[in-house]
């Protein structure tokens, strides 16, 4: 029974995931809520069964929610979205929804890659997955660790430096992620001063 009302909860919870989706999508980024993938990564090989993700090493920092691992692959940080700073047709389409300049987007988008880079390049982390382990960019999808048991994912959201980026069925912390979303706007924190 306990079971059953879990799983119940869990569907519940994707579909008003996907709601909130459709939500953004047609009616823009008032809310800070972005649910379109990144589209500048090249594709790469899907995640290796061989390679010790319990430690490994992040070698860069591409921007706030993208990272390069020491294999070589790529990683997108689930359930968070980060503004855009490169060149992108995401970077004009997201200024399009939100009425922002592209200019006003890219220093967004530079704030939240200094944030995430001071917190994990050239650290060892540990990846956790969701239910699925890559994106349709081959890039590896996971919630990251620190050594000292920082929630990476979290805590950019924590400080105001990414919106919620959900898409079911990968949606294990997104009632964590929402509350320190919600918190991060009402507390005027990183990009939300």
């Amino acid at each position: 029974m306990r079971k059953s009302k879990t799983r119940q909860k869990k569907v519940i919870l994707s579909l008003a995931l996907g709601l909130l989706a459709l939500t953004g999508y047609f009616f823009g980024d008032n809310l800070g809520l972005r649910f379109s993938p990144k589209e500048d990564i090249k594709p790469q090989a899907p995640v290796s069964s061989n390679h010790d993700y319990s430690n490994i090493l992040v070698t860069r920092v591409v921007d706030g929610d993208t990272l390069k691992l020491e294999d070589g692959k790529y990683l997108r940080l689930l359930g968070i979205d980060t503004p855009e700073m490169h060149e992108s047709a995401k970077l004009h389409r997201d200024a399009l929804r939100s009425k922002q300049s592209v200019e006003a987007i890219k220093q967004l988008g530079r704030q939240s890659y200094e944030f995430t880079k001071q917190m994990v390049e050239g650290k060892r982390v540990r990846l956790e997955f969701d239910i699925e382990r890559y994106d349709k960019y081959n890039r590896i999808l996971a919630y990251v660790f620190l050594d000292d048991g920082t929630f990476l994912n979290a805590r950019i959201v924590e400080e105001g430096y990414a919106s919620l980026m959900t898409y079911p069925p990968n949606v294990k912390y997104a009632d964590l992620f929402l509350k320190l979303y919600r918190q991060a706007r009402e507390n005027k924190r990183g990009l939300w001063r």
